[in-house]
């Protein structure tokens, strides 16, 4: 791992020592469409993200405050710093809405930032993507990249070309990892993966709402070479979170070394 000994040091809470991949579980999507779950749900989720094999949880700045420190004694915590409602005139410009010194006063253990690659806005999404980058490195926190095709003139946001790019933008501005659509194929990721210095993690998509299913997407993708997943709706969306935070630990870890809980 690159970078100060304190960025090795977080960066190594976010990986599953067994593996050197990680589950995370973005639960940022209340800023862009409305509640996702009550505060005692929130708790919850979490709960089971921590308990069940997950490796740890994305969250706005704000929203972190009302969860107890003490599921995150196993568990990493990212503070997203970027976002947008889906009531905007422009849905993919993202702001940044938060710092990194905000995120650590918090307890984060890294931050990340959404780039919608192809927007009308991404000059200036870039350009807050490399200051991001500049700070994280100045207080050892490693940054999450999370850059999507997504914009007027994007047609095919799952394209290998346009994946690629945006994995190979993300290492280029400063980013520790990258989150990004699946090509839909273990040959077309591998060739992203390759094509890319740092990790690759690909996002979840719309919720499947079956386990096994889920699993075996998983193994697909993890086939690929990434270094792990960021499932969202698929986790809190779940009717058994802590079911489905087993079902998708066991298919990125390795079913014999995935954390095993009384259900």
């Amino acid at each position: 791992m690159y970078g100060t000994s304190g960025k090795r040091v977080r960066f190594g809470r976010l990986m599953n020592p067994a593996s050197n991949a990680t589950f995370l579980v973005p639960l940022d999507h209340s800023v862009a469409d409305g509640p996702v779950a009550s505060t005692r749900q929130l708790v919850s989720i979490v709960g089971a993200v921590a308990s069940h094999g997950g490796d740890g949880v994305v969250l706005h700045k704000g929203r972190a405050r009302f969860l107890p420190p003490e599921l995150f004694r196993d568990l990493s915590l990212v503070i997203h710093l970027s976002g947008s409602t889906a009531h905007a005139a422009d849905t993919d410009a993202k702001v940044l809405l938060c710092d990194v010194e905000e995120a650590l006063h918090l307890g984060a253990d890294a931050v990340s930032v959404h780039v919608n690659l192809g927007s009308d806005t991404e000059a200036r999404q870039l350009t807050d993507l490399g200051r991001v980058a500049a700070s994280c490195d100045r207080w050892g926190v490693p940054l999450l990249a999370m850059i999507y095709p997504r914009g007027p003139r994007i047609t095919s946001p799952a394209d290998e070309d346009l994946v690629a790019h945006a994995a190979s933008l993300a290492a280029d501005l400063g980013a520790d990892l990258v989150k990004t659509p699946y090509t839909g194929s273990v040959a077309s990721m591998t060739r992203v993966v390759e094509s890319c210095p740092i990790p690759v993690l690909t996002a979840g998509g719309s919720s499947l709402g079956d386990d096994a299913k889920l699993a075996g997407m998983v193994r697909d993708v993890m086939a690929s070479g990434v270094r792990g997943v960021a499932m969202g709706r698929n986790v809190f969306q779940s009717d058994d979170v802590a079911a489905t935070v087993r079902a998708v630990a066991g298919a990125v870890h390795g079913e014999r070394r995935a954390p095993l809980a009384a259900a």
